[in-house]
This record gives structure tokens, sequence and C-alpha cells, in this order.
């Protein structure tokens, strides 16, 4: 009996494979993996991941992005950018949350801003008719 797969239903993840080598502009409402090199635009709606033996040469757009290969471009992500101790951004950063572990490289300036978060509306409360005492 095959068991149903929680991700069949999901967008499917984009890889560029070790030693692959693409350019251009990528668009995805899912997440992407480079493993190869990749030269242009990124902008993705999900996780980016360059990895260790991967290289962008693009500015990268994404939900939340991973570095531990070498990217030389600009990045923007209003989630987290973690660079790993084996990761290197040549390139400006524009972030909410940054991490760089012990070994990772940052050769750029660092914007970070918090994202403002939307208060809830209060809901109006209807006054009641009360009876009259009389």
């Amino acid at each position: 009996m095959l068991k149903k797969n929680s991700r069949a239903h999901s967008l499917t993840d984009t890889l560029i494979g070790q030693g692959s080598v693409a350019e251009g502009k990528v668009q995805c409402e899912s997440n992407l993996r480079i493993d190869g090199a990749f030269h242009g635009e990124i902008d993705c709606k999900g996780q980016v991941i360059v990895g260790e033996s991967g290289e962008a040469r693009s500015n990268i757009r994404g939900a939340n992005i991973i570095v531990a290969g070498h990217v030389i471009g600009d990045i923007s992500t209003k989630g987290k950018l973690t660079i790993t101790s084996n990761g290197q951004v040549d390139g400006n950063v524009s972030v909410s949350n940054l991490i760089i572990l012990e070994g990772g490289l940052l050769n750029g300036v660092s914007t970070m801003e918090k994202i403002k978060a939307v208060a809830p509306l209060k809901e109006k409360t209807q006054k009641t008719p009360q009876p009259e005492v009389g």
C-alpha cells in the first residue's frame, strides 16, 4: 500500500546541480538550491540555498537564504540570511535577521530592518439595549 506523501501536493523544489551551469533569470514559487553555477537574477518566494559547491553571480531575493558556497551580488530577504562557516557573500545584504557562523564571510554593507508587526484590529462592541426601569 502506498503512503500519501504530504509534499505530493506542494510545489516542486528547483535544483541547479553540481557540475551544471545556468544563466538568466529564475523566478520560483518554491525553494531553490544551487550546487552548480548560476549567473543572473534570482527571485524566489521560498528558501534559497547556495550549497558548498555552489556559486551564484547574481542578485538574490528569497524568503530565507542560506549561503554555504559563494555569492557575488546583493541579497535581499524579509526573513533570515545565514552564512555558514564555508559561505562567502561579496555584495550588500538587506535582511531582517543575519547569522554569520564562525568562518563565514560577508564583504559588503549590511542593512537590517525589523518587520513591523501589524496590530490586530479591535472589534467594535455593540451596545445591547437595556430595558428601561421605571
